[in-house]
C-alpha cells in the first residue's frame, strides 16, 4: 500500500508486494510470472547469466532497481484503480515490470571486461541496457514486438530522452514508459539510504566521465562529491520535478492518497532527504568557516 515502508533490501519481501498487485489486476493472470522476472533480474545481478560478470556498480544495484520497479509498480497500480485511460492490460504490465527490471543492466560487464567497474558505463548504459533487454527475452521466447515495447520504456529513463523521438507502437506503451521513468526517479530520490549512496553516484559518474575521455571539461560531471551534494536539491526542483509533472504526464499524482490531492509518500520522503541534506550541507559549510 502506498505510504507504508516497504524493506525493498529484500527482494522476497518487493516480491510479495508486486505480486499482490499484479494478481490484484489480473486475477486469472500467470501466477509465475513475478517470480520468474524476478529471478532474471538476480540471476543478471549475481552473473548467472550469458557470459556477464556480477553487478558490481554501488549506487544503481540490486536495490536501486527494487526499490523503483516498487515504485513504478504502484503507479500502474493506483492508476488502474482510480480508472486511468486508456485502460492498463495485462501484457503492458507484464512488459512495463521487465522493463524496469533490466532497465540497469548495462552497468553489467562481460567477463572479458576486467578494466574498472560498470559505472563506466553510466552515460552509455541505458542504450546497453536496451541491448542486454532484446538478448535476454530473444532467450526466452519472447516476441520482437514486445522485446520493442520493453527497449522503449527502458530508453525513457535517459537523463535527456526526448519522448518524442521514442517510437511508441501504441499510447499504452508510452503511459507505461512514463510510469517507468516516474518510479525511476521517485524511487531512488525517496530512499532512506539515498545521501548516504550519493559518493557512489559521484565514483560512477566520475568513472564514465574518463572511460568517455571527456578530460578536464567533463560536462555535466560535478567535481566533487562536496559539489554533487550542493546541486542536488537544484537538481530535483529544476530538472527531476519538471520531468515528473510534463513529461512523464504528471502520473505521479497517481500516489497521491487520497486522490487526487492527499500527501504523496514519496514527495514527502524526498523532502525529507532534502532537509537532511540541507543540515548536512549547512555543517560542511560551518565546518570550512
Amino acid at each position: 500500500m502506498v505510504g507504508s515502508k516497504i524493506d525493498t533490501s529484500n527482494p522476497q519481501v518487493v516480491a510479495r508486494e508486486i505480486q499482490a498487485m499484479y494478481l490484484g489486476l489480473f486475477p486469472d493472470a500467470n501466477p509465475f510470472f513475478v517470480a520468474q522476472s524476478l529471478e532474471w533480474l538476480r540471476q543478471s545481478f549475481a552473473g548467472q547469466y550469458a557470459g556477464y560478470q556480477p553487478i558490481d556498480t554501488h549506487y544503481h544495484d540490486l536495490e536501486h532497481t527494487l526499490e523503483v520497479s516498487l515504485c513504478m509498480v504502484q503507479i500502474l497500480h493506483r492508476r488502474q484503480r482510480l480508472g486511468g485511460q486508456p485502460s492498463l492490460n495485462r501484457k503492458f504490465f507484464e512488459l512495463g515490470l521487465l522493463a524496469i527490471l533490466l532497465h540497469d543492466t548495462g552497468y553489467l560487464k562481460l567477463r572479458t571486461d576486467t578494466e574498472g567497474t560498470g559505472g563506466k558505463y553510466t552515460f552509455i548504459h541505458v542504450e546497453r541496457s536496451a541491448c542486454f533487454a532484446r538478448q535476454l527475452l530473444s532467450d526466452n521466447g519472447f516476441d520482437e514486438a514486445s522485446i520493442k515495447a520493453v527497449q522503449n520504456m527502458i530508453h525513457c529513463t535517459g537523463l535527456n530522452v526526448n519522448l518524442n523521438q521514442i517510437p511508441f507502437d501504441s499510447e499504452l506503451e508510452k503511459i507505461v514508459g512514463c510510469a517507468l521513468g516516474s518510479g525511476d526517479l521517485l524511487g531512488q530520490m525517496a530512499a532512506d539510504n539515498y545521501l548516504d549512496k550519493l559518493p557512489a553516484l559521484f565514483a560512477e559518474l566520475n568513472e564514465s566521465a574518463h572511460f568517455m575521455q571527456e578530460g578536464q571539461n567533463r560536462a555535466g560531471v560535478f567535481e566533487s562529491v562536496e559539489d554533487l551534494l550542493r546541486k542536488t536539491p537544484s537538481f530535483w526542483k529544476h530538472y527531476v520535478l519538471p520531468k515528473l509533472q510534463v513529461d512523464f504526464l504528471g502520473l505521479y499524482r497517481f500516489l497521491n492518497d487520497p486522490y487526487p490531492d492527499g500527501p504523496n509518500y514519496y514527495l514527502r520522503k524526498i523532502e525529507d532527504n532534502l532537509d537532511r541534506l540541507y543540515q548536512q550541507l549547512s555543517g560542511l559549510q560551518t565546518a570550512s568557516a
